[in-house]
Parts: structure tokens; sequence; C-alpha cells
């Protein structure tokens, strides 16, 4: 046996130690699964390396026995291991020529996939811990298995850039693509008639066509009816999922909806839970599969504070807030599930029905297809239930072919992509192109009063001109970093008030009013 091999056998042992503390691998099933492993490179020998199993075994019941946080800075340990022992195996296997680096991506997913328990034992673990510790913790810990048999990319999240801003959330996502072309990000996720029917169906689940072998889902019942419930590999925020309907079904926002998301949060107090709007240019790409996303992590547009609070006659506990965002939107609050409910179906009728020319508001277009829809995301909160509703529409003109309440042109060098339901409450994706490009800028812009901006970025003259009366030919290098997010935000919280409906809040007030709500002194 060749060195090369040896150092392979050591990081498979390596593989089938880590799943053993980290992947509920039963030691029974140890050897079946390393020989799977084996089978795949053709190896018909193995001389045991040098790990101390029982240590290991021991330092494991150990890690349990300490503090929940102490655990968790374990888990944190665990999880860069795998990359580590990964790095290590595939070196090996390179250096053993029993694969090509390029066959890395396929190998490595093969590789987790077998060692990842199955979904039933995945659900059998979950219900298990949500029973005797809660529906959070049992949650964080099926987001810390799909991190540590790799599913969640952690390693590539933690390269996007993120920061605050003009009470907004602004990230850099370096994995995503970017989607310029509406119709390109429409047939994303389009029904191709084969198997699974599309990216989001639970058929993927474990499924090698695309790369899924380690992929897990949660079943769920909303509105009583099966749903299921997967991580993102490339989330945009903490815990970051989609709620998947297990029927191939196209997206809808209806009375329904507003059921299913008070049963997830009810089972789930600590996400959030939304939908989009379920209409092209505006509705995210995935128009084919009912879904909803969510997770961990309040956005920005949950925290918003209200202009005005209104109330509808026979809802007495129900609230209405018209708040104070970029885009338009309202919360309706109540700690009555059937008010919410009520209250938010009635507001979503009005609204898909509702035409206002002068505001370039038009329910049907030409061959009388539906323009507007209502975007709802929903907490629990001391107060309540609060869901957040967000008025879409996605009417064209000759002037804004895009889309009248899209990202104007002017901004197009910043976002051009359709703004969705995570957008739209605050939390923007903009494209990995981001970071070369504005490098260049603010290394032009170091050189002060004599800055000019660089040939290959003449679309970003509207960031560059604001940014050279902002900084005045200052060449600190911390105060032009600053100064780009600052811009950065600015466009992002312009491009949230092109996708309002009501430019003017009064507006907004005025439809509201139609519908009967009112301030309590005007009843």
């Amino acid at each position: 046996m060749t060195v090369a091999l040896n150092s392979v056998y050591e990081s498979i042992d390596e593989l089938i130690d880590f799943a053993q503390k980290s992947l509920n691998l039963d030691p029974l099933d140890a050897n079946i699964t390393k020989n799977h492993i084996f089978a795949l490179f053709n190896l018909d020998s193995y001389k045991s390396s040098s790990l101390d199993k029982q240590k290991s075994i021991e330092e494991d019941e150990d890690c349990k026995a300490r503090s929940k946080e102490d655990a968790e800075c374990a888990e944190g340990a665990s999880n860069s291991s795998i990359d580590d022992i990964l790095n290590r195996f595939f070196q090996a296997a390179y250096n053993a020529n029993l694969l090509d680096p390029s066959e890395e991506d396929t190998y490595s997913d093969t590789i987790m996939g077998l060692l990842s328990a199955n979904p039933s034992k995945i659900q059998q673990l979950f219900e298990q811990t949500k029973k005797k510790e809660g529906s959070s913790a049992a949650q964080q810990w099926f987001y810390n298995y799909c991190v540590n048999n790799t599913y969640v990319k952690q390693a590539a999240l933690k390269k996007n850039i993120r920061f605050n801003s003009h009470n907004l959330i602004i990230t850099i996502n370096l994995a995503k693509p970017e989607f310029k072309n509406m119709s390109k990000a429409a047939s994303g996720n389009s029904v191709s008639g084969g198997y699974p029917k599309c990216t989001i169906c639970r058929e993927n689940e474990g499924f090698a066509g695309r790369n899924k072998r380690t992929l897990r889902t949660l079943s769920l019942n909303l509105g009583r009816k099966e749903w299921f419930w997967q991580f993102s590999p490339y989330g945009y925020f903490n815990q970051h999922g989609i709620c998947v309907n297990s029927q191939h079904t196209p997206m809808v926002v209806n009375r329904n909806t507003f059921v299913n998301l008070l049963d997830f949060v009810d089972e789930f107090p600590h996400y959030f839970l939304g939908c989009n709007a379920a209409l092209p240019r505006i509705g995210g790409s995935v128009l084919a599969h009912d879904h909803y996303q969510g997770g961990g992590e309040h956005m920005p547009m949950h925290h918003a504070p209200a202009l005005k609070t209104l109330h509808l006659e026979n809802y007495k506990d129900t609230i209405l807030e018209v708040l104070d965002w970029p885009g338009t939107a309202i919360r309706v609050v109540s700690k009555n599930r059937e008010n919410i409910i009520e209250v938010c179906d009635y507001i979503r009728k009005a609204w898909v029905d509702y035409d206002n020319p002068k505001l370039n508001i038009s329910s049907k277009d030409e061959n009388q297809n539906t323009q507007s829809a209502l975007s709802p995301s929903v907490i629990k909160t001391a107060r309540g239930y609060e869901m957040n509703l967000i008025f879409r529409n996605n009417a064209v003109s000759n002037e804004y072919p895009d889309g009248i309440f899209h990202a104007h042109p002017e901004y197009y060098a910043v976002k051009q992509e359709p703004i969705g339901l995570i957008e739209a409450q605050g939390l923007f994706i903009l494209p990995g192109r981001l970071v070369k490009q504005l490098d260049e800028i603010k290394k032009a812009l170091e050189y002060g009063k004599d800055a000019k901006l660089p040939e290959d970025e003449s679309e970003f003259k509207l960031v560059w001109d604001e940014l050279r009366e902002t900084l005045q030919g200052n060449t600190d290098k911390n105060v032009i970093k600053n100064a780009i997010r600052e811009e950065l935000a600015s466009i992002c919280e312009r491009i949230l008030i092109n996708t309002a409906v009501f430019k003017n809040k009064q507006d907004l007030i005025v439809f509201l009013n139609s519908l009967g709500f009112m301030q309590e002194n005007e009843k």
C-alpha cells in the first residue's frame, strides 16, 4: 500500500469519525458507510488509521456534557473541521490519482450524502429535540446539521459583505448569480416536465442530478396540508430557509396564505415567514411551485415605526399601522388569529381590483392579467401576530419597460434584478460584481480632487457624482469606504421608493379609509 493511499484511508477514517460525532452516524453503520466510500474509488484494500476511536468517543461525550454555550462553540469548531477533513481527503485523493480536481464538487456531495442520516432519521431527531427543548432548539439543531453535512455552505456565506445603513441591511452576495434579464430570471426554476419537476420539489432530496445528495427536509403541516421546510445552501440571512408545498402547484396569495403563515409562526414563533407576490417581475423566480421564505432573523421592515394607526369597525382588538417605510407597507396587529386572517384578506381582495390612473396603478394589463398583489410577512411578538403587507404592482410602460414600480434605470449599475420579498423588507442582496467595481471606484477617489471615473465603470456616473459631492476631495481611505457604503444604502432606499405604489402616504391612507379603516377619533 502506497503512502498516498494511506493518507486517503486516514482521511476516510476522519470522515467516518466526524459523521459519528456530528451527523448521527450509528457506529453499527460505520463499516458499511466506509465501504460505500471505498466503492466510489474502487478501493479494495484497507489499513485502519491510528485514530484513537475510544478517545474520540470519550471526548465527544465530554463535549456533550458542557454548557450550552460551550457546546455551541464546539459545534462551530466541528463546522470548520469538516472543511479541513475534506480538504485533506481530496489532496490525498489527488496525490493517489483517484480523481481529477474538476470532480471535487460531485465527490464531496456524494461522500457527505453517504455520511448524512436518512430523512426519516432527521425527522425523528428533530421531533425529539423539539419535544424536549422546544422548536427554537430543534431548528437550531437542524440548521447545525445542515452546516455539518455541508448542504449549507457556511464558508461561502462568511465571505459575503454585510453592513447596516439607512435602516436597511445591505449585503453583497458573492455566490448568487445575477439575472439582469427578467425572462431569464423567471425561467430559472420553470417546470421542465422532467424529474424533479423544479428545483424546489421534495424529490430533489438526495437527487444526484442536481448535487442534492446532502439536502434534508422537514415535514410540516400548514392549513391541514403537507408542506416541508429546508434551509437555503446560500442563505441571505440567519437560518434562511424555504417552506414548500409538498404538491407541485403554482404560487398563489389568497386567504389560505394567511392561514398557512400563522400556522407556521405558531409552531416556530422565533422565525418570520413571508410570501412573494406570486406575479412575474415582482414575485421572484420560482412561480411554478408554491412556497414561502423565512428564517431566524427579523427584517428591517418588521421594526419600522408606525406613522398612523387605524381601526376597522367590528374588529376592536385589531389595529392597522401605516408604516414609515420607503415602500408601500402596512402592519395588521392582533392576538386574534381569525381577525388577522379576515382583515388581511379583506385588504387583499380590495387591492387586487384597485385602479388609480393618476398614480399609474392598474389592476389588470391589456390582456386582463392580474397586476396587483400583496406580499405578506408575519412575526409573533408580545403584541400578538404582526402581519406586514407589502403592496406590489408589476405594470410596465414605455418609459419603464421592466416595471413602473421596479428599480429605475439610473440605479441598474447597483441593482437591476426584481425586488422580491426579502429586499422589499429591507435586506438587499447586491451582485458580487460590485466588489471589484466599487474597489476600482474607491481607488480612483483616493486621488481626491483630481479623481476621474474609470472608463470601465461609466455606468456608475450617478454614484460617482454623488460620492464626489459627499467627499469634497477627501482622500482618507476609511472615509471613502464609509461613503461608498452610505451611497449604496441610499440607492437601495431609493429603489424601495421606486417600488412604492403609493408614493405619498396620504394616498395610501385615502385607499384604506375607503375600506372603512379610520383613526379612533374619526369614528
